[in-house]
């Protein structure tokens, strides 16, 4: 008897060690929920559900979308991090979730790294720099030089204290050195609406949001925020092209949670990488001028390690910090 149950419980052990490569193989078996910690109708929300999609279609069960907003991202996030590591609970992450959070906030409840398996840096975003059309300055230099003459003389306006756009001006200033007052608001709504009332002079947004207003003369777009130009703005400098080693952006990426199989995150990341590869993804992308990564899980994990290396600093001269 002895025997027999001892024999039962090898055979179980070999049974379930088989079971498992083949539960990844044929990995999913039901819908997955893709978690967007922000409010529906912004970049990330877009992003989110044109891979959501085609991430559908690839892996043959749906992706649903669920807008879990609050605390700048932290409670989707979060959310994601405690959810089982079994790769049907994922996360669309952002420079504010996984690099500028854990910097700015007193009380975080997750760790941005340990807490979570990349998958792939999807996308990424530009910012810029603009100006109400009445402020003489028609390049990042001339604009440095009104800054410098007039030290707190002129201000900029941002989506709120803490937000990439924020910390875009005060790396910007740290390499300008220059003293420009910021302005925050709640949203790049209520920015845009004071910055083309001539109320506040200068602006950093989302190169999406002020598109429409630059290309109708009521902004004077003056640099995008990659290395880079946009696509959509060809003749527009890059800030760095005047300011050497100025480099921002808004990026979206793909996580699981930690100790999510490696066999299920290499499945996450081919389907992921095909989503946003595909021409016609790509060309809505291109719409709001956004470039396709589709990177590596290690590449993104590095990636994530250098936005947390480079922003520490400037969020720390910033003073900015959310109780």
């Amino acid at each position: 008897m002895r025997f027999i149950a001892a024999l039962a419980l090898a055979c179980v052990g070999t049974f379930a060690a088989a079971a498992s490569p083949a539960t990844a193989q044929t990995f999913p078996t039901r819908p997955l929920t893709l978690v967007i910690p922000f409010a529906a109708g912004g970049s990330t929300d877009l992003v989110g559900r044109l891979v959501a999609q085609r991430m559908s279609e690839e892996l043959g069960q749906q992706v649903v979308v669920d807008n879990r907003g609050g605390a700048g991202g932290n409670l989707g996030s979060a959310a994601v991090a405690k959810s089982a590591a079994d790769g049907y609970t994922i996360l669309m992450g952002t420079v504010a979730t996984h690099a500028l959070n854990p910097l700015i906030y007193t009380k975080i409840p997750y760790d941005p790294v340990k807490d979570f398996a990349p998958v792939s840096l999807l996308a990424t975003v530009p910012n810029v720099l603009a100006v109400h059309p009445s402020v003489p300055a028609n390049n990042v230099a001339e604009l440095v030089a009104l800054a410098k003459k007039d030290p707190g003389k002129f201000s900029y306006a941002s989506s709120g204290n803490g937000t990439p756009l924020h910390l875009s001006g005060e790396l910007f200033k740290t390499l300008a050195g220059v003293d420009i007052v910021h302005v925050p608001y709640k949203g790049s709504g209520p920015a845009l609406i004071d910055v083309l009332a001539g109320q506040v002079p200068i602006i950093f947004d989302n190169l999406p949001s002020s598109t429409e207003h630059i290309k109708t003369g009521r902004l004077k777009g003056l640099g995008v925020t990659t290395t880079g130009r946009a696509p959509v703005f060809p003749d527009m400098p890059a800030i760095g092209e005047t300011l050497k080693g100025y480099e921002t952006y808004t990026w979206n990426a793909l996580f699981a949670p930690a100790g999510t199989p490696p066999e299920v995150i290499a499945r996450l990341n081919e389907a992921a990488n095909k989503a946003v590869s595909d021409e016609k993804t790509k060309a809505k992308l291109a719409e709001f001028s956004a470039t396709v990564v589709a990177s590596t899980p290690d590449e993104l994990a590095k990636h994530v390690q250098s936005e947390i290396a480079k922003w520490t600093p400037i969020v720390k001269q910033s003073g900015a910090r959310i109780d």
